[in-house]
Parts: C-alpha cells; structure tokens; sequence
C-alpha cells in the first residue's frame, strides 16, 4: 500500500515531530487520518522520512519518524521555465504539469501580450498559491525537491539574467528540439495566451536563446510547457 507523502517546511530527523498548523489540519480534519497510519515525510533536501501518526488532534499531529531513506532523484537535466503569465487556472496548471515533469526553476514572464498584470501583496499571493500548488505537485508524483518559483519578472530581465547550456524560445518557425545536442542545464522561454510578438522574440534571440518548434500546431500556453518540457526530458533527461 503506498505512503501518504506529506512536505513539511522545516528540516527533518529521526525521532517526534509535531507538524505545522496547516498540515496537521489536513491529516486530522480534511483526510482523517488517525493514530497508527502510516506517513512519508519530506522537506525538499532529498531526503525523506517514514513513520506513523502518534497523535492526532483538531490542530495538532504528533508523528515518530524512525526510517530515513533516499528520495526520489532529481532528473539529471536542468531546466528553467520561463512562463508567461496567464490568467487562473492556466498558469497553476502549467506549474503544476511542469514540477511534475521535473522542471528546476520557474520564473512568471509579463510580457506585451500578457493580460495578468500582479503587484505588490496580490503578488505575494500568487506567489504563495503557486509554490502551493507545485508542493502538491510534488507530494503526488513522488519528487522530493521543490522547483524554485521565482517572482514574475519582465521578459527583458529574464533574459538577461538567465543562464542555460541551451537557451530556447519556442516558435511555430523553427527547427525542432531533436536537432539540438544534448544540453546539462536548459532554459525555455514559452508566451503567454497571446503570444510572444516578433520583437520578443527578436529579443530572445540577441540574448542567446534560439528558435525551436513542437509540430505543426499551434499549442495552447499551458499545453506548451507539458509538450515542451516531456520532449526535453525524452531527448535529454530521465524519461
């Protein structure tokens, strides 16, 4: 039977634990879980924990960890998502596809076509809700680091701070991933709902990155990292 996998913000070791407010409020109140269950623990180091609820309280859980074991390792490509914000659901959806796929860091592009503008606290909380929705991420698929989530950036200062082997932005005019040879760190710059226009693009590509294309079809913004980032890691990393 497979272990409830749970992340836990605070460093991990053998021995009793009592777990954050939230996740304690999880396991009692929305799961049900009870004294006895089984539980993995993990904290994004790598490493992860076995063990079993002691306590199981209105707000509060007690758990021993008397196993420790090796996590889930990380694909051996590096890949940086530069995502362009979208509105909602979309960009959780991108964020959540993409940690499943292994992705290292992801960095919310505003770009001219965006129709999502974020500031100050309304930032903060996207931010929050989109590391939220990469740690469940995690704790389904198994991973046992978390990607970076970086703040949204502008595209001009992504570009030039962004640093990868193989830099590509995608384009329905270009030749394909396949053609490129085999990268250790990758970045790839997808737009948002509208698109990169062709000084974006232009842009791109005097900061280094080059032109790469999918298919033939014009792929939605948050069916373009799925696509992008399985193919990479067919190519290039752990698939």
């Amino acid at each position: 039977m497979r272990l409830s996998r749970f992340f836990i913000d605070a460093p991990l070791s053998i021995g009793e634990h009592d777990l954050p407010e939230a996740q304690a409020h999880y396991i009692g109140r929305v799961l049900r879980m009870a004294p006895g269950d089984a539980v993995q623990l993990f904290d994004g180091s790598g490493q992860e924990y076995r063990g079993q609820l002691l306590e199981v309280g209105k707000k509060t859980v007690r758990v021993t960890l008397d196993q420790a074991v090796s996590g889930q390792a990380d694909s051996p490509l590096q890949v940086h998502l530069g995502q362009g914000l979208s509105r909602g659901e979309r960009m959780d959806w991108a964020i959540q596809k993409a940690t499943e796929l292994g992705v290292s860091q992801i960095t919310p592009i505003v770009s001219e076509r965006c129709e999502v503008r974020l500031k100050d606290e309304r930032a903060d909380k996207r931010l929050a809700h989109w590391r939220q929705v990469a740690i469940s991420a995690c704790e389904q698929c198994g991973r046992s680091t978390l990607p970076v989530i970086h703040p949204p950036q502008t595209l001009a200062d992504w570009l030039a701070n962004t640093a990868a082997d193989l830099k590509l932005v995608l384009h329905p005019v270009a030749e394909p991933l396949a053609s490129h040879a085999r990268p250790a760190t990758l970045a790839f710059l997808i737009g948002p709902e509208g698109g990169l226009n062709d000084h974006e693009v232009e842009q791109a590509k005097a900061a280094g990155f080059q032109a790469a294309r999918l298919g033939p079809r014009v792929l939605r913004t948050e069916t373009a990292p799925v696509v992008a980032l399985a193919v990479a890691q067919q190519l290039w990393g752990d698939f």
